[in-house]
């Protein structure tokens, strides 16, 4: 089964890294995000800069880590659409690789990318990000890891349920990037309106930006339990959704 699901993951790294604008916008466009803008705002902060230091030394990194955790969930969301459409999905199912072990192979591609992703944004920040802080970088990594794999089960019932590939990205689109206007990272969820506030203690991206945002701050895990947990069972029920409804075919 580990060997199976080891050939077919290298082998779904390879066809992905064959596409050159899936690969910049999932590895290198959140990259990008973040040493542009770092550049453009980090150098013209002064002490009195307030809200903008703020939101340059904690939001624009976890802006571009969820920009990382969006393109690689859009990303699944295509290719099992185009999978399916091609019925790449049934000839693999007739396989002996188990279903489980086919589905497990996209994750295991996705989380790789977030962690190669990070890595870059690590060391693009070092290099040419001005502000100088202490993060806890494996934790950090972790952090991002467990809200992408939240956010990817999303993208797998997404996938159970989109008619084609043609409107797959669109669709996921749609669901996914209007949840950053409500996740807090732009706005504190204590300034939303209450019917605003009560959407946004639903969205998964909530709990995602509020545990990338104390881990980058350095606050303990023990503080972001409810995150964690709420992130759990985002995917405890989108993975039982998409087990119910995903087609193969």
């Amino acid at each position: 089964m580990f060997h199976g699901l080891w050939k077919l993951t290298w082998l779904e790294i390879k066809i992905f890294l064959r596409e050159p604008l899936g690969a910049f916008g999932s590895v290198f466009f959140p990259v990008l995000v973040f040493v542009v803008a770092g550049r453009m705002l980090g150098g013209r902060l002064s002490p009195v800069s307030g809200p903008v230091a703020g939101f340059v030394r904690v939001g624009l990194p976890v802006l571009a880590s969820i920009l990382i955790a969006l393109s690689g969930v859009l990303s699944l969301v295509t290719i099992i659409s185009i999978y399916r459409e091609g019925g790449i999905l049934k000839r693999l199912r007739a396989t002996p690789l188990r279903p489980q072990t086919i589905l497990t192979a996209h994750v295991l591609v996705k989380l790789t990318l977030t962690v190669v992703t990070m890595m870059l944004m690590v060391l693009a920040g070092k290099r040419y990000y001005p502000i100088h802080v202490d993060v806890p970088v494996f934790g950090f990594a972790m952090a991002l890891l467990i809200s992408t794999w939240s956010i990817l089960s999303i993208g797998f019932l997404i996938a159970s349920i989109v008619p084609t590939a043609r409107f797959a990205q669109p669709i996921g689109a749609a669901i996914l990037y209007p949840m950053i206007a409500l996740c807090g990272l732009f706005v504190p969820l204590e300034s939303l309106p209450p019917t605003a506030h009560v959407l946004a203690r639903l969205l998964p991206l909530t709990y995602a930006v509020s545990l990338l945002q104390g881990i980058w701050k350095n606050e303990a895990w023990s503080a972001h339990v409810g995150d964690v947990l709420a992130l759990i069972v985002v995917f405890a029920i989108c993975t039982a959704l998409s087990a119910k409804v995903f087609r193969w075919e």
